[in-house]
């Protein structure tokens, strides 16, 4: 399954450490982050659930970008 999430982020380096963060979360199949248009797109494992593999995310990516913001609803 793939979903698209509104963010926040400052510039496209950030964009990009987000990302590569993003992909190294279990249950994250793929993800993509677009500094552009403010989004991230992620595709899910088939088992994961999607909820706690968001929050998963969300909180690894504070670790690399203290100021960005990823909306989950």
């Amino acid at each position: 399954m793939k979903k698209t999430y509104k963010i926040e982020v400052d510039c496209a380096n950030c964009a990009l450490k987000m990302e590569e963060t993003a992909k190294k979360v279990e249950g994250v199949q793929d993800a993509t982050v677009s500094f552009m248009t403010q989004k991230m797109k992620v595709e899910f494992a088939e088992s994961a659930d999607e909820k706690s593999v968001m929050e998963a995310v969300r909180k690894a990516c504070k670790k690399v970008e203290s100021d960005c913001e990823i909306y989950l609803d």
